[in-house]
């Protein structure tokens, strides 16, 4: 198979949160015709030029020959790249991430919506063979135990890159909460439009809203309730920049029902007005 056929565009056809599973691709950028938004942990390498994506939270540009981590679940389109050269893209299964008990520094931040990026360029240009490597196993469906151990290994290289002291592991979570936690966010991602209660959620999954709380609580650090807030509001920025639509229109169709509510909330999270940050980020 040429270079050519193995790159990798993406499918605008394409279903929200359809799992792209534990996979090492080679890429062609181009402009995204719309939002993506999967489950999986996503791991970017540009050899060459920058690729600028748009999230909730506004532009990041990923710099070439840096290891740049989110989850995916963040709405994201790529809407600039500087060069055509193929890059490389891991998706890793969000279950599969939590089990490898990272330092909190970084998985926090992944977790809470943030974009890591490296703080140093690759070291004698070791990255781009090793990713070479990485699509080699998994197209032949070979060696992806060591392929999952390895990526794991550059996440861990990439946290001491970051020059976090001191960082601990997150906690021990089983298959069976981890995949909880899968199916917890994907409930809230597909109804932060409509009313929300814990025990919707709980219902949703099988547990007393307690324990479901109490799960989540563990690995994000935060209440569901807040988890919900959030999300409702990472889609009201999205809307904010992209549309032309009344900041109450947005508030409405994002899932509140007061507009008091959800100034209050926008004001805590964001640390401004609905009105300012559209001003600021447009």
């Amino acid at each position: 198979m040429s270079d050519s056929e193995k790159l990798k565009t993406f499918d605008e056809k394409r279903d929200e949160f359809k799992p792209y599973g534990l996979t090492c691709e080679i890429w062609r950028p181009q402009l995204m015709p719309k939002i993506d938004r999967h489950n999986e942990i996503e791991l970017n390498y540009i050899p060459k030029g920058d690729i600028t994506y748009f999230f909730s939270t506004g532009k990041v540009t990923v710099p070439p020959r840096k290891i740049t981590l989110f989850w995916g679940l963040i709405p994201h389109k790529i809407i600039k790249s500087e060069s055509d050269a193929p890059y490389f893209v891991v998706t890793i299964p969000f279950n599969l991430f939590l089990s490898w008990r990272l330092p909190s520094s970084i998985v926090d931040k992944i977790l809470g919506g943030e974009v890591v990026v490296e703080t140093v360029k690759s070291e004698c240009g070791l990255d781009k063979p090793m990713f070479e490597r990485w699509v080699s196993d998994m197209t032949g469906k070979q060696n992806q135990e060591a392929v999952s151990l390895e990526i794991q290994a550059r996440i861990l290289r990439l946290t001491k890159n970051m020059s976090v002291s001191g960082a601990k592991s997150t906690a021990i979570l089983n298959p069976a909460d981890a995949s909880i936690l899968e199916r917890i966010v994907i409930y809230i991602a597909h109804h932060y439009n409509r009313p929300i209660k814990i025990s919707d959620i709980g219902r949703a999954v099988g547990l007393h809203p307690d324990y479901a709380n109490a799960i989540f609580k563990k690995a994000f650090g935060c209440t569901l309730s807040h988890y919900v807030a959030e999300e409702r509001i990472g889609q009201v920025k999205r809307k904010l920049i992209l549309t032309d639509m009344s900041i109450t229109q947005i508030a409405f169709e994002c899932g509140f029902n007061s507009i008091s509510r959800f100034n209050s909330t926008f004001l805590d999270i964001c640390g401004q007005t609905p009105r300012r940050y559209r001003e600021q980020n447009r």
